[in-house]
C-alpha cells in the first residue's frame, strides 16, 4: 500500500513537471502600444502600455480604453520646476498602435502641499463644480496663503474670517468663470503656467496679500458621451510621430549571379 502511494506521488510530481514545462510566458501572448498625450502638452509619447492579444470575442482595444496614466507635468512639458504638479490621462480611443489620452484630472504631490503650509500664516482653501463649454463636469480645488503687507513689522500675516469669507468667494467666483467660458484643452493650457492662480492674487490683493495661490487639483466628473472628432482636434495630426514604412526592395532577377561575377 505504501508502496502504491510513493508511485503515485512520483506520477503527480512528474506530471507537475511537465506542465511546468509546457507553461507558455504570459508575455508572449501580449501587445506593446505606444500611449499618446494630447496636444496642449510639449511631449507627445508618454510611454508604452501592455495589453493581452485579441482572442475571440476579447478585444485589445476595450482592455485599453478606459485605463488612466498618472505622468509628471515635468515630463510632458520638458520642465523640472513643473515635477510637483502630477497628470492623469484617461484613453479615450486605440489607432493602430497608438492609444489616444484626453485630461483626466490634475494633483499636486504630497511633499509640495506639505512644503507650503508653514506657520504665522492663513490657509485658504476653496472648491467648486463647473461645466466647461464642451460638456466636461469637473470638481476644482484652489489653495493660497496670506503673506505680510508690504513694509510690515508684524511677524503674523494672519487674515480675519470675513477677510477668508471674502477671498473664499472670489476664489469660487473667478474658477467658475474662467472654466466655464472655455472648453477643456484651453482650460488645461491656463493650468500649466498657474493663470488661474495668478488672477486669484491679483483679484484678492485689496482684501489681503496672497502667496502660493494655485489650483491644487482638478477632479473630472462627468464626461460627455464620446465624440472621435473632438478627440481628433484635441490630438491634432499626430500622425507625423508614427514611424514611415520602409518599402522592402523588389527582388531582380540573378541579382546573386551579377553580385558573385561582380
Amino acid at each position: 500500500m505504501a508502496c502504491c502511494c510513493s508511485h503515485s506521488r512520483v506520477v503527480s510530481s512528474i506530471i507537475t513537471f511537465v506542465l511546468l514545462l509546457c507553461s507558455v510566458d504570459p508575455f508572449s501572448k501580449k501587445d506593446w502600444y505606444d500611449v499618446k498625450a494630447p496636444s496642449m502638452f510639449a511631449v507627445r509619447n508618454v510611454g508604452k502600455t501592455l495589453v493581452t492579444r485579441t482572442q475571440g470575442t476579447k478585444i485589445a482595444s476595450e482592455g485599453l480604453k478606459g485605463r488612466v496614466f498618472e505622468v509628471s507635468l515635468a515630463d510632458l512639458q520638458k520642465n523640472e520646476e513643473d515635477a510637483y504638479r502630477k497628470m492623469r490621462l484617461r484613453v479615450e480611443d486605440v489607432q493602430g498602435r497608438n492609444c489616444l489620452t484626453n485630461f483626466w484630472g490634475m494633483d499636486f504631490t504630497t511633499d509640495k502641499l506639505r512644503s507650503m503650509v508653514r506657520k504665522w500664516q492663513t490657509l485658504i482653501e476653496a472648491h467648486v463644480d463647473v461645466k466647461t463649454s464642451d460638456g466636461f463636469t469637473l470638481r476644482m480645488f484652489c489653495i493660497a496663503f496670506t503673506k505680510k503687507r508690504q513694509g510690515q513689522i508684524k511677524r503674523t500675516a494672519y487674515a480675519q474670517s470675513s477677510q477668508i469669507r471674502t477671498i473664499r468667494r472670489k476664489m469660487v467666483e473667478i474658477m467658475a468663470r474662467e472654466a466655464s467660458s472655455c472648453d477643456l484643452k484651453d482650460l488645461v493650457a491656463k493650468f500649466i503656467p498657474e493663470a488661474i492662480g495668478k488672477d486669484i492674487e491679483k483679484a484678492c490683493q485689496g482684501i489681503y496679500p496672497l502667496q502660493n495661490t494655485a489650483i491644487r487639483k482638478v477632479k473630472v466628473l462627468k464626461a460627455p458621451k464620446f465624440d472621435l472628432t473632438k478627440l481628433m482636434e484635441v490630438h491634432g495630426d499626430y500622425t507625423e510621430e508614427m514611424p514611415a514604412k520602409v518599402e522592402r526592395p523588389a527582388e531582380i532577377p540573378g541579382g546573386e549571379a551579377a553580385t558573385a561575377e561582380a
